[in-house]
C-alpha cells in the first residue's frame, strides 16, 4: 500500500535552467521511493549532467517526462500542491510541508496528485501558482532561506515518505480508529474532479459570467482569480461539477431566449 501510494505521487519541476537540478531532485525523489518526475520545458535535458548528478537514480530521469505547460502536466491530478513561499495580492491557503505530505497522501490513496516546483530564479508564476490548490513554504531561516531547488524537492519527499511510512506501518493505528480521517475518505460516494475538469469549468464559469454581463474580460479585478481560490478549496467531486457545470448551461439557455 505504501508504494502504490507514493507512486501516485508526481513531482514537476518548471522551466529548469541547470540539468544538474534535474538530477540531484530525481536522486533526492528515489531516496523517499517516488519516481514520477514531470519537466515543463527544461533548458537543457536531456542531459548527461542530469544523469551523472542522479547517479543510483538515473532511471528517474530516463523515464522523466516533459510537457509544454503546466496544466497539461497536472490534467489527470486531483490535487496539487506548489512549494512556494512566494507572497500574492489574494492569499491561497497555505500547509507547512508536513501538512501537504499528510493532506497528498490521503487523495494519493485514490488519484494522482502532483507537488509542482518553480524556476531556480524566480520560482513560479501567479498564473502557475493559481493552478494548485495549497501553497506549501519550508520554513528556513529569516535572514537566508533560499533552498537549492533538490533540497527542497527532497524535503517534500521526506515528509511523504516519513508520513506514509507511519500512516501505512502495520505497527501504526490506522487513521480511521482514530477518527481523523478526511471526510472525502469517509466513505466518499464519488472520485474527486481533476485538474483538467477543473480547467474547463473555470472556462465555462467565466464564459457564463461574461455572457449575463456579471464579467468584464476587459476589467476583471480579480474575479475569476478568487472564484478559482474558492472552489479549488471546496475540492468539488464528479457529481458536484457535473451539478455545476449542468447549472451553468441552463443559465445559458435563459440568457438565449
Amino acid at each position: 500500500m505504501l508504494e502504490n501510494t507514493l507512486n501516485n505521487i508526481r513531482i514537476v519541476l518548471v522551466e529548469t535552467s541547470h540539468p544538474g537540478n534535474i538530477g540531484a531532485a530525481a536522486r533526492a525523489m528515489k531516496t523517499m521511493g517516488l519516481d514520477d518526475l514531470v519537466l515543463i520545458q527544461p533548458k537543457d535535458f536531456p542531459s548527461q549532467t542530469a544523469t551523472w548528478r542522479a547517479a543510483g537514480a538515473s532511471d528517474v530521469v530516463e523515464k522523466a517526462r516533459v510537457f509544454e505547460d503546466l496544466s497539461s502536466a497536472l490534467a489527470d491530478c486531483s490535487l496539487v500542491v506548489a512549494a512556494s513561499a512566494r507572497q500574492r495580492r489574494i492569499p491561497w491557503p497555505m500547509l507547512e510541508p508536513e501538512e501537504s505530505a499528510v493532506k497528498a497522501l490521503d487523495f494519493a490513496q485514490e488519484g494522482k496528485v502532483a507537488f509542482v516546483f518553480g524556476r531556480e530564479d524566480r520560482g513560479l508564476e501567479n498564473e502557475e501558482l493559481q493552478l494548485c490548490h495549497y501553497h506549501s513554504a519550508i520554513d528556513g531561516n529569516e535572514a537566508y532561506s533560499v533552498l537549492n531547488l533538490a533540497a527542497a524537492v527532497q524535503v517534500f519527499c521526506y515528509e511523504l515518505r516519513k508520513n506514509a511510512v507511519k500512516r501505512f506501518s502495520t505497527e501504526s493505528p490506522k487513521l480511521s480508529e482514530g477518527g481523523e480521517r478526511p471526510c472525502h475518505l469517509q466513505n466518499w460516494d464519488e472520485q474527486f474532479s481533476d485538474h483538467a475538469d477543473m480547467q474547463r469549468f473555470y472556462e465555462h464559469l467565466e464564459q457564463v459570467l461574461v455572457e449575463i454581463d456579471f464579467h468584464d474580460p476587459e476589467n476583471p479585478r480579480q474575479l475569476m482569480t478568487r472564484l478559482q481560490r474558492l472552489f479549488n478549496r471546496a475540492h468539488l467531486d464528479v457529481m458536484e461539477m457535473n451539478i455545476l457545470r449542468g447549472v451553468l448551461t441552463a443559465v445559458q439557455k435563459l440568457v438565449k431566449r
